[in-house]
């Protein structure tokens, strides 16, 4: 790939280099779930990724991009992930997602869903690998015993991820990576013993086109939001990509089916956890039980009020 990337364009035309700037900057491609694995585009793919990163202005500190951004293996393709660092703000981090590969003997052994930070050197400095995986998607289920494939390309599972991580990188605030569907469990989103700052959530909604998934998507990250009092951020191929507050608002976005980017200061957290952090649907305990006495008062005035006039 970099050696296709390089014939065909000079430096120039793929980027240019970013200055200073405190904010998040999202680079959202829209790329066609057709186009983003095929051999004969996987390089202009990627020349727009970098295009678009080099249009944030002064002082951005890290750039964004979706799920499996990167067509290739971050961490194994040293030549390939050298081009990365036109995209990676002075001081500052590109983070993406990228498929991760273990090679044995030559040969493709494991594969996983990864979300990677990388530094201005083209060093990876963060790894977070997806595991809640989709089933049919990702992976088979008992695939020993079912006669079926993937409906995705390639015939290797995904591997599984260790669980849910606080990710630590150089220069930004500890966050909780969560790679596509990932953002849709309550109560698994975060490490309780272990805080972050806010919920990073990269995707690739292409697979959804234009329907109401993608909506539905964005809504259930967004309670995310609220539920942990963390900002959300939310970078989705073709998808609704975003940054919420963590009340729950909607402070920027870019619409279903839309080539762009956002440029964004990323809001602080709450200053106490809420409730449902705290306690999970416990939290909501109290309020059944003061809805469960209610009824039980209005149905015995009724029976009251039914034997008096009897």
């Amino acid at each position: 790939l970099a050696k296709e990337v390089s014939g065909r364009y000079t430096f120039q035309d793929i980027i240019s280099k970013n200055a200073r700037m405190r904010q998040i900057f999202e680079t959202l491609p829209n790329i066609a779930q057709s186009d983003k694995w095929r051999p004969r585009v996987r390089a202009e793919n990627f020349r727009l990724l970098l295009q678009l990163s080099g249009h944030g202005g002064d002082g951005v500190t890290d750039v964004i991009w979706p799920e499996t951004a990167a067509p290739f293996g971050v961490t194994t393709d040293a030549a390939d992930r050298d081009f990365m660092r036109f995209a990676v703000p002075t001081g500052g981090l590109l983070i993406t997602g990228a498929p991760r590969y273990l090679i044995v003997n030559g040969r493709l052994a494991r594969v996983w869903n990864s979300l990677v930070a990388v530094d201005g050197n083209a060093d990876v400095v963060g790894v977070y690998d997806k595991h809640h995986l989709v089933p049919f998607g990702e992976y088979v289920p008992f695939r020993d015993i079912l006669p079926i494939d993937k409906i995705t390309a390639g015939s290797i599972d995904f591997s599984r991820g260790p669980g849910a991580v606080t990710m630590r990188v150089p220069g930004l605030p500890p966050f909780s990576p969560l790679i596509c569907y990932e953002a849709i469990f309550p109560g698994a989103v975060v490490r309780e013993d272990d805080r972050p700052a806010w919920m990073l959530n990269i995707t690739n909604d292409g697979w959804f086109g234009v329907s109401t998934g993608p909506h539905q998507h964005f809504a259930s990250a967004q309670m995310r939001a609220v539920e942990e009092g963390l900002p959300l951020v939310r970078a989705a191929n073709t998808g609704i990509s975003g940054v919420v507050d963590p009340y729950g608002r909607v402070v920027a976005r870019l619409a279903l089916g839309t080539r762009g980017v956002l440029d964004v200061p990323l809001p602080q957290k709450l200053n106490t956890p809420t409730l449902f952090a705290a306690y999970g649907n416990l939290a909501a305990s109290p309020v059944i039980l003061a809805m469960a006495l209610i009824g039980l008062f209005l149905k015995r005035n009724r029976w009251l009020q039914k034997k008096e006039t009897t």
